[in-house]
């Protein structure tokens, strides 16, 4: 039986390089025969016919070594899905997304708690540990960075400082064109992978 991993290797393979770059927004590498995707502002080298995944900046080896599990098999299903449309701008929450209520629960639940824990009262360090990763500040809650871990689904990450009344929290939007771009699975991959970096 044919992992998801080597299905994914040859639809990519088998697809007109040009039409991936339009629709996923990369480069095509010519020399290497590969895709130049860039995540978190790092660039990639994903190659259909070697089956390989490397990191071109030198940052990225962490991504590609400790996130493995999210990163490798997200990169290949969004350069096989993404489409070229413009972002609506208007955010919705994971549970919201088609699907998304039955997914993102049980053993999908973000560890969006791990997020408010670490950050409780210190909206610097959360802005600048997403500053890390080429976040944008954006205008939510208490402290709000917009990530992009691949070029055409940007992830928001929004921390609620704790006070007398209610302890910190932290909840995730993404741009409501996220339906088209990737699966389900792939797009809780896409949340996992945003939360896990700023951890």
């Amino acid at each position: 039986m044919t992992s998801g991993k080597e299905k994914a290797w040859k639809t990519l393979n088998n697809l007109n390089p040009l039409k991936v770059c339009k629709n996923a927004a990369v480069a095509y590498d010519s020399e290497n025969c590969g895709y130049t995707l860039r995540s978190f502002d790092m660039d990639f080298l994903i190659s259909p016919e070697k089956r390989i995944i490397t990191n071109i900046s030198p940052e990225g080896e962490k991504l590609i070594k400790r996130y493995s599990y999210f990163f490798n098999l997200l990169a290949l299903y969004y350069l096989i899905n993404a489409k070229d449309i413009p972002l609506s701008g208007r955010p919705v929450k994971p549970e919201n997304i088609q699907s998304g209520a039955v997914f993102f629960r049980g053993a999908h639940i973000l560890p969006l708690d791990q997020i408010a824990e670490k950050y409780n009262n210190d909206k610097i360090g959360f802005i600048e540990k997403g500053k890390e990763f080429s976040g944008r500040i954006v205008s939510y809650g208490d402290a709000s960075i917009e990530l992009l871990p691949m070029p055409r689904i940007p992830v928001t990450l929004i921390l609620w400082l704790s006070d007398d009344e209610f302890p910190a929290r932290a909840d995730l939007l993404f741009d409501s064109t996220c339906e088209l771009q990737a699966p389900i699975d792939i797009l809780w991959s896409v949340a996992m992978l945003s939360v896990l970096v700023m951890l």
